[in-house]
């Protein structure tokens, strides 16, 4: 392998794993939010049961996410000098905006989401969750901004010595991709979110196990999916009509997988050989790919890659994009799937009963992240051979490291973020098979399966109370931590430290 493909081999590996985390957290954030935001409005503890458990799972994932993107950052100055010195200019910028903005934020708050619970007024903690995740979507927008930059760049000049130079921040900053590929990552960030939480909701409810926080946690979720999936594909065309299309015409053609412009069917499968410029075996779908592509005459073939770029040294690696694509899409129609077949059985009000149902999506957990992952491989190897898409070739970018070295930190990597992912899914094992009822010390009761009358208990007043009430026929002893401290407790406690 050469240097260049090392470097980038060791990126791919860095960024997919960094990846899995946002892909999870952001809108883990999100539910969060929504979730202490019920509590705090109708006091059913069974929200607050929800917070506190998914926040576990968010709290490890952030952590995570964060030592993995900084490793990142690391890799532009160490094997991409290159590209650091010449965008510098742009890029360094926009990720300082990151820092001020994401980081700080999320530095400020984040200790008051994971440990401020019973300890500040409600009011606070609210404010805290909101503030947390409004810090994972500045993060995720000013990350887009540079990526979409790169993919179709504008408001620059480039100096004599080959240097980015900035002539307009509005135009670098709303590039002709980032506002679609920004409403497209922050839906596909909710539904994979929203797909682990189903997923892990449908375990208890095949267990029959904290039936009040399964049932309420899978509605939700599956709600939220029926309801933005039909968005997301929507949205998910109009990239691709309106960004792929119009900046980026090799790499449309590499997602289609066709050498020649002589079809109107879409390649379920391709076995290619990019030497060759041809494919080895396919599964063709006549007239698909026209109907796809709304042309209803099918008269229209599909661009091939040769004749779209005849140049074998600046076409994209077909495979790699085909499969990426792939990935996202068929991923996408399983969760498409999922949330409209979710319509029937709720319908019928066999949502929480139908076990079959419940298997697949359970099994269906990691299909949102593995969407996203393939969504991104698409979109990183379809600009090759540029890494800013027709200004920087690659190759050009790279640092100049013995290959040596790059083998044992790729070898390095590999092992490391393996442990750490098997550590963090070992993580979520151990916490759904302890369950969301020992989250905290102490009692909050659920006392019934009835999702309107979750908890009466809340409005007692006393924790003492709660713990006392009996659980109802199918009720399950929720346990917590001290009473949230309420703005009226919190203005008590206050008054009696002063007197």
């Amino acid at each position: 392998m050469t240097l260049e493909d090392l470097s980038r081999l060791q990126f791919a590996l860095t960024a997919i794993f960094h990846i899995m985390f946002p892909a999870m957290t952001v809108g883990l954030s999100v539910f969060l939010t929504v979730v202490y935001g019920l509590y705090w409005k109708t006091r059913r503890p069974v929200y607050l049961q929800m917070f506190r458990f998914w926040r576990r799972i968010f709290g490890v994932g952030f952590a995570l996410g964060v030592v993995a993107g900084a490793v990142l950052t690391f890799e532009f100055g160490l094997n991409w000098g290159v590209f650091s010195r010449v965008t510098g200019p742009i890029i360094g910028p926009i990720i300082a905006m990151e820092v001020v903005t994401a980081f700080f934020v999320e530095a400020g708050f984040i200790g008051i989401l994971l440990y401020g619970d019973g300890r500040v007024k409600e009011r606070t903690m609210f404010v805290s969750t909101l503030l947390v995740s409004i810090g994972t979507l500045l993060s995720t927008t000013w990350i887009l901004i540079a990526n979409s930059w790169m993919q179709t760049p504008a408001g620059f000049a480039i100096a004599d010595d080959g240097t980015f130079v900035p002539t307009n921040w509005l135009e670098i900053i709303f590039n002709p991709s980032f506002p679609l590929r920004f409403l497209h990552m922050f839906l596909a960030v909710l539904i994979s979110a929203s797909t682990f939480i189903i997923g892990i909701a449908a375990w208890y409810l095949i267990r029959g196990r904290s039936l009040p926080f399964a049932k309420r946690s899978f509605s939700m979720a599956i709600g939220v999916l029926a309801v933005l999936l039909p968005i997301q594909i929507s949205v998910g065309d109009d990239v691709a009509l309106e960004v792929v299309v119009e900046h980026q015409m090799p790499k449309f053609a590499a997602i289609e997988g066709h050498w020649q412009t002589d079809s109107n069917g879409y390649n379920l499968l391709i076995v290619t050989d990019q030497a060759d410029q041809e494919n080895l075996a396919d599964v063709e779908v006549p007239f698909l790919g026209a109907l796809i592509g709304q042309d209803l005459t099918g008269q229209n073939f599909l661009p091939g890659l040769n004749d779209v770029e005849p140049d074998p040294d600046l076409q994209p690696p077909m495979w790699m994009t085909f499969w990426g694509f792939r990935l996202m899409f068929y991923g996408s129609m399983v969760l498409f799937g999922i949330a409209m077949a979710g319509v029937v059985p709720r319908l019928r009000g066999r949502l929480f009963t139908s076990h079959r149902f419940h298997k697949v999506c359970m099994w269906s957990a990691p299909v949102g992240i593995l969407a996203i992952i393939g969504g991104w491989v698409t979109a990183e190897t379809g600009r090759q051979p540029w890494v800013v898409y027709g200004r920087l070739r690659t190759e050009d970018a790279v640092s100049d490291l013995a290959p040596a070295h790059l083998v044992f930190s790729v070898i390095g990597f590999v092992v490391l973020y393996a442990v750490m992912l098997a550590a963090y899914i070992g993580y979520i094992v151990w916490a759904v098979r302890r369950g969301p009822e020992h989250d905290r010390p102490g009692a909050i009761i659920a006392d019934d399966d009835d999702l309107d009358d979750l908890d009466a208990e809340a409005t007692a007043g006393s924790t003492g109370a709660a713990a006392s009430a009996s659980v109802g026929s199918g009720g399950t002893p929720v346990t917590g931590g001290s009473p949230p401290m309420t703005d009226g407790n919190a203005e008590a406690a206050e008054g009696r430290a002063e007197s």
